[in-house]
């Protein structure tokens, strides 16, 4: 009796042991369709589960027969949950994909970099400001462009004239002569061109504003050491578009804003104007405009041709006609004597024609043209000085773009034309040029796997006075999973020089010499970086992205200008080179309806001359960028903003001192129109409240370095309508 109590104990053992199942599945994530490494399931209510190994996979054990639900959890992905009855009358192995749950971007699509790539998706790493960010620095400097690229983390605006207010972008702490600003693709803000280009450029007709940091001559050849702007214009929609801004400043500013957008059936079309007036204003009753007088109109009527659903042709017309003057602020209203005669006028009038033509031969490739022809006339006139000239300039170009499921090639050419010729009124050499560049470039885009990408480069640029160019340039995209990826790249690049650089614009080109061709070469650089970019969901409303970059880029045959023991200034190329190295970090952090960004970019730029290495002057080497949001989505936006700028070393030996400027935005929202005040820099930091800006005598002022803001707390406010 007790052997058969023991074998039927032993049958009901071995029964128990045969009736436990396995379950096995693979976890991947639904977009990528890569394995996801630490995926759970788990049978609820039971200690019943597993987790997925690195290949996804996941092995539930010791399953009784029966029916049971799994839940399946990964952090920040949709949890799923599946009904299983067991024992299973299959072994094959099931794979379950998992919908992320961070929040989703619109996807917007980087044209810069030439591809038809979204930007998580190129492998160069990219920078836009787009939709309601675009909206917001617009409302808070409506008639240009300047604070819109100076709180962008590793970006600098620098002022080069204390009374006129004229600025140049610099990029990572090198000259502004080394950035390339773009429109639509085509470089229209160049050598003579570009000195007034950030104060003449209003935002509200731009879709976006892409920005391309380090050695990007591959792309869009010379001039782009430090890296290019590209602002991209809005196109037609199918919904029609027209919208206003009206804004009044307390320094007795006006800006008035128009834009026209729709799209009929073959023809659509682009209207913007816009007139913007300042009077001069003078904040710490130093006798000197620190926002001169000035009248600017602006059009851009731009036409669009459909012809079929393959081909597109745009034309597109710019202009921009200004008279701005600053100096002695008693001279500008009318008092003029002895005393009060010093002024710096500049007259301009930009005109420029842009065409494109894009047709596609098939689903996977076209051909695209492009067109534009520009005149620039500038006049600047001081007391005893006048300087002006005409810049012609044009740019054509052709490509091909080729986009398969592994690769994807762009190859072209481009022809740029460049002459200034000065207008002579004294006994002075005269500064003309007549440039002359040749492009080829051809780019190869390659999908290696599903989560690394690599893009490699070339161009081959010759220039009628300078030579040769050959220009590589390299980059790979690694998504590391879906929270953690990482660029690396780099390249190489030059600049033709001319004598308009910051530096020559600061004394208003005035005794500078023309550039002895013949002994002089042009500046090359060699650049690279690298970026990590991290994102996840902390909570259900908690979203956080951490970005950084480390960069270095050098400029071999700096061109800098000296004075001559003979009174005049010209340009020379000491032994040595320029080199910036640093970091910039962007985190945004996401709660319900408030966003916090907080930048810090560390640049430190040197120049090495006769091996003696020194500070690159006018370059804050430390940066930190706080802007924090709350928003009521289509009722109500605040921004509370602070940016620091550490001390900078001048021109003449000295140092600057640091600085917060602080701001306030709110914007009230209703259907059709929305009504917004700003209140920047309301600390009122000026440079004028801890330390000068000139020596000598109001009548024969010698300007020193501008390194802070000289306007100092200003209150702006207006309307916005949207009437489609």
């Amino acid at each position: 009796m007790k052997k058969f109590i023991m074998l039927l104990f032993a049958t009901f053992s071995i029964t128990a042991v045969f009736s436990q199942n396995a379950f096995k599945v693979i976890i991947k994530d639904s977009e990528t369709k890569e394995p996801l490494f630490g995926a759970t399931g788990v049978v609820p209510g039971t200690t019943i589960g597993a987790a997925s190994d690195i290949n996804g996979i996941i092995e539930i054990k010791n399953i009784p027969d029966g029916k049971y639900v799994i839940v399946f959890s990964f952090v920040g992905y949709k949890q799923i949950t599946g009904t299983y009855d067991f024992p299973m009358t299959t072994s094959e192995l099931q794979t379950i994909f998992m919908e992320s749950e961070t929040e989703e971007m619109e996807e917007v699509i980087i044209s810069s970099t030439r591809s038809t790539r979204s930007i998580e998706n190129i492998p160069t790493r990219a920078e836009f400001i787009a939709g309601e960010e675009l909206a917001e620095k617009g409302n808070m400097k409506p008639g240009d462009i300047r604070m819109m690229l100076n709180e962008s983390t590793g970006i600098q605006t620098q002022q080069t004239s204390a009374t006129s207010y004229n600025s140049s972008i610099r990029i990572q702490g090198l000259d502004g002569k080394y950035t390339q600003i773009l429109k639509d693709g085509i470089p229209l803000y160049s050598g003579f061109s570009g000195g007034l280009s950030l104060l003449q450029i209003v935002p509200l007709d731009l879709k976006q504003v892409e920005v391309i940091k380090g050695a990007t001559s591959t792309l869009y050849g010379g001039g782009a050491i430090a890296g290019l702007v590209n602002l991209i214009s809005k196109t037609p929609k199918e919904k029609r578009e027209l919208s206003f801004l009206l804004n009044v400043t307390s320094a007795s500013g006006l800006d008035a804003s128009g834009f026209y957008s729709q799209k009929f059936k073959n023809v659509g079309t682009t209207i913007f104007t816009s007139y913007n007036f300042g009077t001069p204003y003078d904040p710490a009753k130093t006798g000197l405009t620190a926002i001169p007088k000035f009248n600017r109109i602006t059009i851009n009527p731009k036409l669009f041709f459909y012809f079929n659903e393959m081909t597109v042709l745009n034309v597109g017309f710019n202009s921009t006609v200004e008279d701005r003057i600053g100096g002695d602020i008693e001279f500008i209203k009318g008092k003029i004597d002895s005393l009060h005669s010093y002024f710096e006028n500049n007259k301009t009038n930009r005109f420029s024609t842009q065409v494109g033509l894009d047709h596609k031969l098939n689903n996977i490739s076209k051909i695209s043209l492009k067109n534009s022809l520009s005149y620039y006339d500038r006049t600047i006139k001081l007391p005893d000085f006048k300087f002006s000239g005409v810049q012609y300039s044009s740019f054509s170009e052709a490509n091909y773009n080729f986009e398969g499921d592994k690769y994807e090639w762009v190859a072209g050419l481009n022809l740029w034309t460049d002459k200034f010729s000065q207008i002579k009124t004294d006994t002075s050499k005269v500064v003309d040029y007549n440039h002359t560049t040749f492009g080829v470039f051809v780019q190869n885009t390659w999908n290696a796997t599903g989560n690394f990408t690599v893009e490699t480069g070339f161009r081959g640029d010759y220039q009628n006075e300078y030579g040769f160019f050959a220009l590589p340039r390299i980059s790979a995209l690694l998504k590391v999973n879906k929270k953690l990826t990482t660029r690396i790249g780099g390249g190489l690049g030059y600049k033709t020089p001319t004598v308009f650089t910051e530096d020559a614009e600061r004394i208003q080109f005035r005794n500078v010499l023309p550039i002895d061709v013949s002994n002089t070469k042009a500046e090359k650089s060699i650049g690279a970086n690298l970026d990590v970019n991290y994102n996840t969901q902390v909570t259900e409303k908690t979203f956080i992205t951490i970005n950084t970059l480390f960069f270095y880029t050098q400029v071999k045959n700096p061109l800098i200008l000296k004075s001559t023991i003979t009174g005049m200034y010209a340009f020379q190329q000491p032994k040595g080179y320029i080199d910036t190295k640093g970091i910039e970090t962007n985190i945004k952090l996401t709660y319900s309806n408030y966003k916090l960004f907080i930048g810090y970019t560390l640049a430190d730029v040197k120049q090495h001359y006769n091996n003696k290495t020194t500070a690159f002057p006018l370059v804050a080497r430390h940066r930190l960028n706080n802007v924090l949001m709350y928003e009521i989505e289509d009722k109500l936006k605040i921004g509370l903003e602070a940016y620091y700028f550490s001390s900078q070393k001048l021109n003449d030996g000295t140092t600057g001192k640091e600085y917060w400027i602080c701001g306030l935005m709110i914007e009230k929202l209703w259907d059709h129109f929305s009504l917004f005040i700003n209140f920047e820099n309301l600390l009122d930091a000026r440079q004028t409240k801890f330390d000068i800006i000139y020596t000598g005598t109001i009548t024969n002022p010698v300007f020193r370095d501008i390194y802070a803001p000289v306007d100092g707390f200003v209150i702006n406010g207006g309307l916005k309508l949207k009437l489609w």
